[in-house]
């Protein structure tokens, strides 16, 4: 090679050794500018790409009697997750988790050996627990905040104070139509996650907001008392064989609901339940031992209903729907307790043929009398005073027709017949409930308005809320009405006794106690078209006690009972609840109650 290709090729590889310097020296500078000068700036960048908002929810605020018990509580938990791609030892790891998640080793450490980057261990362990877990800091392993909502009385009153679904919001009951309120304010905090979508574990909470618990509800039910009421009423639905059945008791003057039970039969399990099931003797729910009661649950002869029927069920209401004619008659000055007519048995009217409960000779029957007696001829001349225009008005006033403003989901304001849909039969049928369709608390709001002095008083469920440092805010009272003027209320009333003193509400008397109420009996239609169910009928008592200085109210609603009056399949039911309750809150015995049978 000559000495002049030596030199040209000397410098070719000078100029190549150069190019290399130079790209070096600028990796080199871009290096130091990525890791150096401005490290922080693209550590920021690449964590956003990485980071998730994710909600964080808040502490569901909880439900409480009236006396400050726990009816429904919201307990932090932690849900524990694992990335079995970052878990070397999964056995290692199962021993260690398995005393703490009370889960099997095995079954443990097959799940940690998935290889599927996500695997929910726990969804709702302890906070004691789940912090013996972090301690640990078992590598691939999460924790993430979550809840479980608890009922400490089981099913006690469900169809009124609700349940939440799977993701923690209020599906039924006062849950869901609080919703809002027991929710709380969700937080926000930003996780860092895979391009996977799997949470990155043990890395740290880039932004956090916090979230706010929820504000709890303190309702007006008293525990002992309805866990009374839905054991009396079980007894009775399995002894009669009804389909599902209704008891409230309400406070006179506030219109607080004190119990509302509403129950369905199940009719593989009431097939073979005692016809003369016990009460259960224990005073309060949920103390583990039912002791002889009726079991109200999938496994008993009863269970809860899936709504509160007494604002959901809507059916014609029969003799109940009295109040309607005869507290306007009273109120208008068309009868006296003791105007007298003439009543036969039976009577067509327009070609329908219309009759009493019981035959009888045509006789000379009181206000009071028909009444006592339930009178469906009587009663309808009494109507037929008043007059359609006044009578349909009433009905309105009653509260019949317009929501009763508890607040319960799914509830009926009533199906109630207009001046144009108006028919000739309907002076009698209306007023003896034939026609109209009503709730059971419609009905006793009805009757406690004549208790409360003749005053209408909205019932009421929610007595308070409480806030999430346990404050206790009453719920404001709502407006009352004045429906019958004073003097008439106590007119009314002593026709009501009457009804239970010698008429068809014998079998509502407590010993000691002045009892007013009225009895109803009704028929069932035929779904999707005219005419009644043969031999179906709706079985009902309503009243309040103790008549001369009235405090509480009750109704009782059987459905398609075996014994199908009111008198005698609910009206003993009545007695039993209202006892316990007079009992319960010490309410003084009545002068003269021994002329009741007492």
């Amino acid at each position: 090679m000559s000495s002049k290709s030596t030199v040209l090729l000397a410098r070719r590889i000078r100029f190549v050794r150069l190019v290399v310097v130079l790209v070096l020296l600028l990796i080199a500078a871009r290096l130091i500018d990525i890791q150096v000068v401005n490290s922080g700036r693209y550590s920021r960048e690449a964590r956003s790409e990485l980071a998730q908002p994710v909600t964080v929810q808040a502490l569901r605020g909880g439900i409480f009697a009236r006396n400050g018990q726990p009816l429904a509580v919201s307990i932090p938990t932690k849900e524990v997750i694992a990335d079995d791609f970052q878990i070397r030892h999964p056995i290692t790891e199962a021993k260690a988790l398995s005393p703490l998640l009370k889960i099997p080793a095995s079954n443990l450490a097959t799940e940690l050996s998935r290889r599927s980057g996500y695997v929910p261990l726990s969804h709702y362990l302890g906070v004691p627990a789940a912090n013996k877990v972090a301690a640990d800091h078992l590598p691939g392993i999460t924790l993430v905040d979550s809840s479980l909502r608890e009922y400490p009385n089981g099913n006690l009153a469900s169809p009124v104070i609700g349940s939440v679904n799977a993701a923690g919001h209020g599906s039924s009951g006062l849950e869901y139509e609080y919703n809002s309120l027991l929710a709380g304010k969700p937080g926000r905090e930003s996780i860092l996650e895979s391009p996977f979508g799997v949470p990155l574990p043990q890395t740290p909470v880039v932004a956090r907001s916090v979230a706010h618990p929820g504000t709890g509800l303190e309702l007006t039910l008293d525990p002992p008392l309805q866990y009374e009421a839905e054991q009396a009423l079980a007894a009775q639905m399995v002894s009669t064989k009804a389909r599902n059945g209704i008891a409230v008791v309400m406070d006179v003057h506030t219109g607080n609901i004190l119990a509302m039970a509403n129950l369905v039969a199940n009719p593989q399990n009431q097939a073979s339940a005692s016809n003369s099931a016990p009460l259960g003797s224990a005073p309060t729910p949920g103390a583990g031992s039912t002791g002889g009661a009726v079991v109200i649950g999938p496994n008993g002869p009863v269970s809860q209903a899936p709504s509160a029927l007494a604002v959901t069920q809507v059916n014609e209401p029969g003799s109940v729907f009295k109040i309607a004619t005869f507290s306007a008659a009273l109120q208008d000055g068309v009868i006296t307790p003791n105007t007298t007519f003439v009543v036969p048995d039976q009577e067509v009217l327009d070609g329908s043929l219309f009759h009493d409960a019981e035959t009888h000779p045509t006789q000379p029957m009181t206000a009071t009398q028909i009444i006592a007696q339930s009178s469906n001829i009587g009663t309808s001349y009494v109507a037929t005073n008043l007059g359609e225009s006044r009578l349909l008005a009433q009905v309105k006033t009653l509260g019949f027709g317009s929501p009763t403003g508890l607040g319960l989901p799914g509830e009926s304001p009533g199906i109630l017949a207009t001046a144009a849909q108006w028919e000739p039969t309907n002076i009698v049928s209306l007023p003896i409930g034939q026609v109209d369709a009503v709730t059971a608390q419609q009905v006793l709001d009805a009757y406690n308005m004549v208790a409360n002095g003749g005053v209408f008083v909205p019932p009421r469920l929610v007595q308070a809320t409480i806030t999430p440092s346990g404050k206790a805010v009453g719920t404001p009272m709502k407006p009352t009405r004045r429906i019958l003027s004073p003097g008439i209320d106590q007119e009314f009333t002593k026709m009501l006794e009457q009804v239970v003193k010698s008429g068809t509400g014998v079998h509502a008397v407590i010993p000691g106690y002045l009892v007013a109420g009225k009895t109803g009996t009704a028929n069932i239609h035929l779904k999707g078209r005219a005419g009644f169910i043969p031999g179906a009928f709706v079985a009902e008592f309503v009243g309040f006690a103790p008549a001369n200085h009235p405090v509480l109210s009750a109704i009782v609603v059987l459905n398609r009972p075996n014994t199908i009056y009111g008198g005698s399949a609910s009206a003993p039911v009545f007695a039993k609840i209202m006892g316990y309750a007079l009992h319960r809150y010490d309410i003084p015995t009545s002068a003269g109650s021994s002329a009741q049978g007492g």
